[in-house]
């Protein structure tokens, strides 16, 4: 992943948000590998605790990077990325923020963020 994908298109808008997940309500797809489809960027807001990013260079594929994101920080998921997440402390608490060109289907439609 280069830096450019670090960064969320100044023409992408928000059109869904998660509910602010932790251990004990965090659905189980997020601690797995998973993607987001085509023109879909995903923000991972951190709210308490901190959070391990792991980006995968393709599906079942090595790890590519791993960071560390603490309170107040996010992280970015670009598009069709492959990656999980790890909550490192017990009080982590984290919602993520999925973005598209404001023009899309996925935006008019508010279509689902992962590829199905």
């Amino acid at each position: 992943m280069n830096k450019e994908n670090n960064v969320i298109p100044a023409d992408f808008v928000n059109y869904k948000t998660t509910f602010l997940m932790n251990k004990v309500n965090i659905p189980k797809l997020f601690l797995f590998e998973h993607n987001t489809k085509a023109g879909v960027y995903g923000r991972i807001c951190v709210a308490v605790g901190e959070l391990k990013f792991f980006g995968f260079k393709e599906r079942r594929g090595a790890i590519e990077q791993e960071i560390i994101v603490k309170a107040g920080g996010v992280a970015i998921s670009p598009p069709e990325y492959w990656h999980k997440v790890e909550l490192l402390t017990e009080d982590t608490a984290f919602k993520v923020e999925f973005f598209a060109q404001q023009d899309s289907q996925i935006v008019k439609e508010n279509l689902s963020e992962r590829n199905e």
